[in-house]
């Protein structure tokens, strides 16, 4: 939450700039602008990553185990055999 509360910061810190340039075509507070762009850029990555580690996080605990390979091991001869019983049947 604490990036999520810099980035806002970040926008209206930016705010009085925008205006600058805009309004008063200030060349120096438009570089001012695409700095704080680059930062609400970087930041907004780090606050992606964050929200898509914590997600994957939690749906990794939620998710049950997976089956025994000795279970699926234990399947696999019984469909073996049905099959040639199955071709006998067609003849």
């Amino acid at each position: 939450m604490e990036k999520f509360t810099q980035l806002k910061n970040l926008v209206s810190e930016m705010e009085a700039d925008v205006e600058k340039f805009y309004d008063k075509q200030n060349a120096a507070a438009g570089t001012r602008v695409r700095k704080s762009l680059q930062d609400i850029k970087n930041l907004s990555q780090d606050l992606r990553l964050e929200v898509q580690n914590m997600k994957n996080e939690v749906k990794a605990s939620a998710e049950p185990e997976p089956a025994k390979p000795a279970a699926k091991a234990a399947a696999k001869p019984a469909a073996k055999a049905a099959a040639p019983k199955a071709a006998a049947k067609k003849k």
